[in-house]
């Protein structure tokens, strides 16, 4: 249990030391650490087996390394057990952490810390109350972090982080994409999947919260619900992707039954429609290119200004 303590410390300082940059990457490896001895832990208080082994006749035959160490459960086993202590909320966040450590364990990447912070915040919150749950307060590690100071203001221009969405390398925002998408609108809403806390600027009415950075409210306080009014406008929201045969298709119900495939691929190609910055579609995690509507409007345009050839 200590190890599984002191390895989800480390991601929080890490995360939090303002001069390290290879922050996501640190926090994703070492949270998978902290969970997946928190877990085996878990399992062997309870007397569970939770090393790999083959069912043989009249024995088990344990799986192990090249130099003889048994192979335990990976965190992902771990979260697939029937027991598993873990809800479903606070699984998905951890299958997500877990996609994107797939993801980028074997090349760099960029800017992505700002983008997922939610996610790692309701990691962060779900290993802590998982461990008091499971073992007691006393084990507790909320009590070691306090809010992390910065030189700058708490503030982000919702415009500019929202544009900035397209500088992630394209498949971190394909798998990021993909794995929403699989998950109900209450999945992607909860808390212990992803973690928002929205910061207002605070004149102090009464002398005991002069000092204090951060004031909680309820979520159905008339506060929140203004809060909640203001941001709605800007809601982010996952855009609809289609394939080449379901564009096609699309043209065909629009009556251009002679615009095929070919026609599709020669018409992005003259277009240059798959290049950086064009925004009319993006590569997923399947490493296929999946277009937005905004390019099935491009097309619908283009059978319309060439009706007589596709009709």
């Amino acid at each position: 249990m200590k190890k599984s303590r002191e390895a989800a410390l480390a991601a929080v300082q890490i995360f939090n030391n303002p001069s390290i940059t290879f922050k996501s990457e640190s926090f994703i490896v070492l949270m998978n650490i902290a969970w997946t001895y928190l877990l085996h832990a878990y399992y062997r208080s309870k007397k569970m087996e939770y090393r790999y082994f083959e069912q043989r006749e009249k024995r088990r035959v344990f799986d192990r390394t090249a130099k003889g160490a048994y192979k335990y459960w990976e965190l992902e086993r771990c979260l697939k057990e029937n027991k598993s202590p873990v809800d479903k909320d606070s699984t998905n966040n951890l299958l997500f952490l877990i996609g994107l450590r797939h993801e980028i364990e074997h090349q760099m990447t960029t800017r992505i810390d700002d983008y997922l912070s939610a996610k790692f915040q309701a990691c962060c919150i779900n290993y802590n109350r998982h461990l008091k749950r499971l073992f007691g307060d006393g084990f507790g590690i909320d009590h070691y972090l306090s809010v992390s100071l910065q030189f700058s203001s708490i503030g982000v221009d919702q415009k500019e982080y929202l544009e900035g969405y397209d500088d992630l390398p394209a498949n971190i925002r394909g798998y990021i994409g993909e794995f929403q998408e699989l998950l109900t609108d209450a999945e992607r809403e909860s808390d212990r999947f992803s973690y928002r806390v929205i910061f207002v600027r605070k004149t102090a009415n009464h002398e005991s919260q002069a000092d204090r950075v951060i004031e909680f409210v309820g979520s159905d306080s008339p506060i929140a619900n203004e809060v909640n009014k203001q941001i709605a406008v800007i809601k982010e929201t996952e855009k609809k992707k289609y394939r080449p045969c379901q564009i096609v298709a699309k043209m065909k119900e629009l009556g251009f039954s002679k615009f095929g495939v070919h026609h599709h691929t020669d018409l992005w190609k003259s277009r240059k429609a798959k290049e950086s910055g064009k925004g009319f579609g993006v590569i997923v995690a399947d490493k296929q290119w999946l277009w937005y509507e905004n390019w099935l409007e491009e097309v619908r345009k283009h059978c319309i200004e060439n009706r007589e050839r596709y009709k």
